[in-house]
């Protein structure tokens, strides 16, 4: 895989992705479950009862002969009785719910913004473990290619030391300078073996799973080119753009109380039919049911609410200028981000330059060395050092070449370049 292709693996298959499509989906669930407030509602209900007990009523008593002014109780109605129908209502008008199916698709707009976010977060991670891993294996390499020289070395003078020609402290010295590279290459193995597992974890790769990257260590040049091309823009980062549909919300949340105060309709409907009986024949279709039908209108106008929306509306106006003030200061971070990322490449691509030189001056010593030791007018001891220096300074330079890949991605991010 190159670069791009990790890239987008990683965006395929990490789980953290997988949710954040998911949220995506909640979000659109969210917003048909209140369209679904605004259809038509239709209900029914049905219910069977028997008294155990019927309710006594008291009615005055002269109507049965009794004292004037006395009463007497009287059971009325029957022992079962059951009643069916169905309703149905409508909502005409009502500001708070027009708003908020408008917050709603704001919401998710803002979900689908929070997993791009996420998604450039992802590659970022990606693209920085993929180049450490490109510049551990070829630190490897260079480090591999370095043990065999020495390793040759180490024979033929092993050779001239059993032939009398050198000391043993010569043989020694390099064979105490091998040791020290071999201890470097299985350092530098075992680095290998973490960061590509650690490519694999943030590319949601199966551990087991083989990966063989293609891609060519950038050099100084096309760091270059990357400063070079550099301009900002707010508008480009995703930062940015949240917070431009947290502000939307907040609008459209000062707009909801506001509405508050607005009436709403709702029209509505209803037809029932009761039975009552003395046995248990409510099914029975010889006896009649007594429907009832009712059709009208509700009208909702809030007059004083002890100054509840008033506060809410204040409180609204203040989160909005929270957000306002929150967009000035991501401005002004998104500026020294983009700064401080100029500047730090700059400084890395330098720094490697720089390193680059060492490195080849410390390869020019050990050849030079290597010349005045098979000679004879060159020391073990000369030998071993430029040998000892070379490995510093490709340790130096492999550390420099990291550092200004690193910079690199992070200046792309602060340009907004990763985009999904």
């Amino acid at each position: 895989m190159n670069v791009e292709q990790a890239v987008a693996f990683a965006i395929e298959n990490h789980p953290d992705i997988k949710n954040a499509e998911l949220e995506i989906a909640i979000a659109q669930a969210k917003i048909n479950e209140l369209v679904a407030i605004g259809l038509p509602q239709l209900n029914f209900s049905a219910d069977l009862n028997k008294f155990v007990e019927i309710p006594t009523s008291f009615v005055p008593a002269e109507f049965f002969g009794g004292e004037p002014g006395s009463y007497a109780p009287v059971k009325f109605g029957q022992p079962w009785s059951s009643s069916a129908g169905v309703s149905a209502s409508q909502l005409l008008f009502d500001g708070s719910y027009l708003i908020g199916i408008k917050a709603t698709k704001i919401y998710a707009e803002l979900s689908k913004k929070t997993a791009e976010q996420l998604k450039i977060e992802m590659a970022v991670n990606v693209t920085k473990s993929y180049y450490m891993v490109l510049v551990i294996k070829e630190k490897l390499k260079q480090l591999n290619g370095d043990l065999a020289r020495l390793d040759k070395l180490r024979k033929d003078t092993k050779v001239l030391y059993e032939k009398g020609f050198v000391e043993k402290v010569d043989l020694d010295r390099l064979d105490l300078n091998y040791n020290l590279f071999e201890t470097a290459i299985n350092s530098t193995s075992r680095m290998l073996t973490d960061g590509t597992n650690l490519l694999k974890f943030q590319m949601g790769m199966d551990m087991a799973s083989q990966i063989e990257l293609t891609e060519s260590i950038p050099d100084a040049k096309s760091f270059e080119s990357v400063v070079e091309a550099t301009a900002v823009d707010y508008r480009n980062r995703i930062e940015y753009s949240i917070l431009e549909t947290q502000y939307t919300l907040s609008e459209l949340d000062l707009k909801r109380y506001k509405s508050q105060q607005w009436p709403s309709v709702v029209a509505f409907g209803s037809y029932s039919a009761n039975a009552s009986r003395n046995e248990f024949n409510i099914f029975d279709g010889g006896y009649r049911w007594y429907p009832t039908a009712i059709v009208g209108a509700s009208v909702k106008m809030p007059i004083f609410g002890g100054f509840k929306n008033r506060y809410q509306v204040n409180q609204a106006k203040l989160r909005l200028q929270m957000v306002e003030n929150g967009s000035e200061k991501l401005e002004q971070g998104i500026e020294l981000e983009y700064r401080n990322a100029v500047s730090n490449l700059n400084k890395n691509i330098e720094d490697l330059k720089i390193q680059q030189k060492n490195r080849d001056l410390a390869r020019e010593i050990v050849r030079i060395s290597k010349l005045k030791y098979d000679k004879g007018v060159g020391s073990s001891l000369e030998l071993v050092d430029a040998e000892s220096s070379l490995r510093e300074s490709e340790t130096n330079y492999f550390s420099a070449l990291l550092a200004t890949a690193v910079a690199k991605v992070e200046l792309e991010k602060a340009m907004g370049k990763y985009k999904f």
